[in-house]
């Protein structure tokens, strides 16, 4: 696919050279419009207006939509008022928001000036929501139907006003307040008679979402319930709007490289990664590297503090890295799958004392494991291969046992912070990989010590 992708650039960047412009047209017509915004993104600023005029109206918006928003303010920033109104009033109201979302205030102006009175005054609205809400993904461009029409004049509703909606494939019913009654699918429209009316055949069963919920909760109903649209309603269950399948596409990736970015301890960015500068890149890293770096100091205070322990027994020194990195690795584990199982709703707070229990009784099984042979590794290459000074079977049981505790330890951080930071309303992801690992290091140092200076005697 991508040897493909790349031929056709070639192509078209040698037509473009030698202004064969009918022929680039007609190669761009038989492309996709997401194949053509990714190619652009290839393409000078200087010929990227002149290609996207190329394209037909409607694979023009299609592929506007699909194209990166510095590509997009470059081409607004290029367009006549009449290319920027054509362009606009091809677009989804919820493609539109996502446009302004990303624009500066100028080209924002330019957009509302062009839209006409019903897209501004949509646009506005959901604007209003707050970010991440449902009602900031939703479009307020559905088919209504009303309850008492017969099957023919929904067709014929539908015939006449679906041109411009997101979906025609499920239709809402609702009464004279516009309370969410009822929907029926485009498929039960054509198999049933035509003198039927709609009450008689929609379903009632309704599965919905309000304004203000979380737009991750929203993605999570379309998983759980296979929708290809989601209506959303006010408090009055009155219908506001609908989430398309391909909405919660992009909600679902945009959660999870926010959730990948805050496990990994970087701030998340809306920006691709080739598209950031170095100097953005260190922005989103550093506050993250120095908070760990400070947290860190602990671990250093308190292999300081038993320092007289160290100095009787040096070869207490050579296990530290080893069982601060089981510490890590161990809470890691926990965090991560915890945090997995909570974005797929397969887990709650009132959870909690059931996954540490679970958690508890993995770190029985791996700790035994992983104390046994540290024990027979300990003995065996540090004290008969090796023969390292002053590591003996004492030695070898102090450090498995503290692997054990280490272990156990860590398994129960890893597991409850996370739930614990969604109760209290921080996102799980927070309480991830380095964070875990900063504070099992510093425990199972404390273990560490405290089982060496009470066994060994120092």
């Amino acid at each position: 696919m991508k040897d493909t992708t790349f031929a056709i650039s070639e192509t078209i960047a040698v037509l473009l050279a030698e202004k064969k412009y009918r022929s680039l047209r007609d190669i761009l017509t038989t492309m996709r419009a997401a194949d053509i915004a990714i190619m652009f993104d290839g393409i000078s600023e200087t010929k990227l207006p002149l290609l996207f005029r190329l394209l037909p109206k409607e694979l023009a918006a299609e592929t506007f939509v699909e194209m990166e928003s510095d590509s997009q303010e470059l081409l607004i920033r290029s367009f006549s008022d009449a290319e920027l109104k054509a362009v606009v009033s091809e677009l989804f109201v919820d493609d539109a928001v996502a446009i302004v979302e990303e624009m500066p205030a100028n080209v924002v102006k330019r957009i509302l000036l062009q839209a006409d009175p019903e897209m501004r005054k949509m646009i506005n609205e959901i604007l209003n929501y707050p970010d991440e809400s449902a009602g900031s993904v939703m479009t307020t461009e559905y088919v209504t139907l009303r309850p008492q029409m017969t099957v023919e004049a929904a067709i014929k509703r539908i015939r006449r006003t679906g041109t411009d909606k997101e979906t025609i494939y499920t239709c809402y019913v609702t009464n004279d307040a516009r309370v969410l009654i009822g929907y029926v699918s485009l498929k039960s429209l054509i198999l049933a008679e035509e003198d039927e009316r709609i009450e008689d055949i929609m379903g009632t069963d309704i599965i919905s979402v309000k304004t203000f919920d979380d737009q991750e909760d929203v993605a999570a109903v379309f998983l759980k319930y296979d929708l290809s649209a989601l209506p959303v309603v006010d408090n009055e269950g009155r219908i506001v709007g609908i989430v398309t399948v391909d909405d919660a596409i992009d909600i679902l990736e945009e959660e999870a490289t926010e959730d990948i970015e805050k496990m990994a301890a970087i701030t998340p960015s809306d920006k691709p990664y080739m598209k950031m500068s170095a100097l953005e890149i260190c922005k989103s890293r550093f506050p993250w590297l120095l908070l760990l770096m400070v947290s860190a100091t602990f671990t250093g205070m308190i292999i300081t503090s038993f320092e007289h322990a160290l100095a009787a027994q040096v070869a207490l020194a050579a296990f530290i890295p080893m069982l601060m990195d089981s510490a890590g690795n161990t809470g890691s584990q926990a965090s991560a799958t915890v945090i997995r199982a909570l974005s797929l709703g397969e887990l709650v707070f009132t959870d909690l004392v059931k996954v540490v229990w679970k958690e508890i009784r993995i770190a029985v099984y791996c700790g035994l494991a992983l104390a046994v042979a540290c024990f027979a590794k300990v003995l065996v290459i540090d004290m008969w291969i090796l023969q390292i000074e002053n590591v003996t079977a004492t030695v070898a049981l102090v450090v498995s046992v503290t692997l054990a505790l280490t272990i156990l330890c860590a398994k129960i951080i890893g597991s409850a912070m996370p739930l614990l930071a969604k109760k209290v309303g921080f996102d799980p992801a927070v309480m991830s990989a380095p964070l875990i690992t900063t504070i099992a290091d510093a425990i199972s140092l404390m273990i560490y010590f405290r089982i060496a200076t009470a066994v060994l005697h120092i």
